[in-house]
């Protein structure tokens, strides 16, 4: 079985690869025809090897799955190699459907800016994928960085002012970020004298207390990292760069690959270095990160008057619930945590793709200027208010399930007060999303929109499957969790 199941595991790193290499051979004359449906293609077919190679893994009552994908396809003790788990695999979900949704819509003004961004948009889910694959910190730093790289491109795309500012934004916090990491990687291996996830499993399990040398790593690492989440105090690139990037460009960006750069990698870091046990300073360090971003991102959302900013400042505060799951050190923080990335991913890909289908039709997201969209775009309305919804954690979407599981770890862990404070500050979540529905939706017509018709195809599709998706997995969810305490996680 495990053969087999490695075999399938190939196509996560040579799908993309086999996409970008088809695309350039075929030329430009044909890249307006195929991108898009190599783009779509590409997202779906991933996000079905992931569904069948999680349910391989549940037949067959295995955690993990090692591959090598270039050498040593033995996979001996000796060969560095890849590793799909439960986690990983909801990761490359995410990622393809994210890259499926970006590549939904037709906005491509011409063929050159079509070829550049399925180029980067593949190499930058190559690189995400490579970071959910890896099985050591340097690897994930490597693949972390071509999707950096990949990002900055895609950002500045248009070559236009407000798209080169966010683009530079990036590159420079990202290049702050890269240093904070390689100096933490750095003390571990020093500490340590290896990278693998692994060793330094067995490392830090046998040395409690940390030696003041992985401390000061993890500080780095949060720190890197953070930068690369948008964690308060290292979020203010993210809104600009969210509201100037092109619309696809910010339906990859907030949907999977800040997760994938910044939460997926701490959420990763903590399992695997700590092996969820509680350690007081780097918890206690995240603690109080995660409830920050939480407040910080709530109440800036509520103060824009831009949808794409509000739906960014939004996001901020979500991915502190992350970090606040990741804080706790128990099996109730980290499962909460990982479904809370999924939930974002999603929601995120819904708002994003929404505020997107707003901009087509009214060539603005100023919320001053919009108002009584319902009547013209009444499923883009709806769609928003279930994802936005979901991300405030109300039922029966999924987002109710992943802030539960966060409270309650939060609780579990000795901090009630904070618990509280996280539930409340969900009211504010639901404030921004009445903001944002009030301002678009249902506010007073404007006659200038008054001959507005939502766009069709493509966007509308994504979004009401994606919504729907957010229901039914907030209704499967009891069965999942339910399975997974009969296996003794949690």
């Amino acid at each position: 079985m495990s053969a087999s199941l490695a075999s399938l595991m190939y196509a996560f790193i040579g799908l993309p690869l086999l996409a970008v290499a088809g695309l350039n051979l075929a030329g430009r004359r044909l890249t307006r025809r195929i991108c898009r449906p190599l783009g779509v293609f590409v997202g779906l077919a991933q996000m079905a090897v992931a569904v069948i190679s999680q349910l391989l893994l549940l037949q067959y009552h295995k955690s993990s799955v090692s591959f090598s994908q270039f050498w040593d396809m033995t996979v001996s003790d000796s060969a560095a190699y890849l590793r799909v788990d439960a986690f990983s695999l909801v990761a490359l979900f995410c990622i393809g459907m994210a890259v499926a949704a970006a590549f939904s819509f037709k906005w491509f003004d011409s063929e050159h800016n079509a070829f550049n961004f399925t180029n980067m948009a593949l190499l930058l889910m190559l690189g995400l994928n490579g970071a959910a694959l890896v099985t050591d910190l340097f690897s994930l730093y490597v693949f972390i960085e071509i999707a950096g790289l990949c990002s900055y491109t895609l950002t500045a795309l248009y070559r236009e002012e407000r798209g080169l500012e966010g683009g530079f934004k990036q590159l420079i916090l990202g290049a702050l970020a890269s240093v904070l990491i390689l100096i933490g990687l750095a003390f571990i291996f020093m500490e340590c004298g290896s990278l693998r996830y692994d060793a330094l499993a067995l490392f830090f399990s046998e040395e409690l207390p940390l030696p003041i040398l992985d401390y000061l790593a993890f500080l780095f690492l949060i720190g890197g990292f953070g930068i690369k989440a948008g964690l308060v105090p290292f979020h203010q690139w993210l809104p600009d760069v969210y509201e100037s990037a092109p619309a696809p460009v910010s339906i990859l960006l907030s949907g999977i690959a800040t997760q994938m750069m910044g939460t997926y990698a701490l959420i990763r870091i903590m399992s695997e270095l700590k092996g969820g046990a509680a350690d007081p300073v780097a918890d206690a360090i995240l603690l109080l990160l995660g409830l920050i971003t939480i407040f910080v991102g709530a109440l800036a959302a509520l103060a824009q008057k831009d949808m794409k900013r509000c739906l960014a400042y939004s996001s901020i505060s979500q991915i502190g619930y992350i970090v606040l799951g990741v804080s706790c050190g128990n099996a109730f923080g980290f499962i909460g945590a990982m479904l809370h990335f999924f939930t974002l991913t999603l929601g995120n890909t819904v708002l994003f793709t929404d505020a997107a289908a707003v901009d087509l039709a009214t060539n603005t997201t100023d919320m001053e200027r919009l108002g009584g969209l319902q009547k013209q775009m009444p499923l883009v309305g709806v769609t928003n208010l279930i994802a936005f919804l979901s991300n405030a954690g109300l039922p029966p979407a999924v987002g109710f399930w992943s802030k539960l599981l966060i409270i309650i770890a939060v609780w579990q862990s000795g901090n009630g007060f904070i618990a509280g404070l996280a539930l409340v500050a969900g009211v504010l979540t639901v404030a921004c999303c009445l903001k944002v529905q009030r301002k678009v939706f249902f506010g007073p017509d404007v006659e200038e929109l008054s001959g507005v018709s939502a766009p069709r195809g493509g966007v509308v599709v994504s979004s009401l499957t994606l919504s729907g998706l957010i229901v039914v997995a907030g209704l499967l969810i009891p069965f999942l969790l339910r399975m997974l305490q009969a296996q003794g996680l949690f």
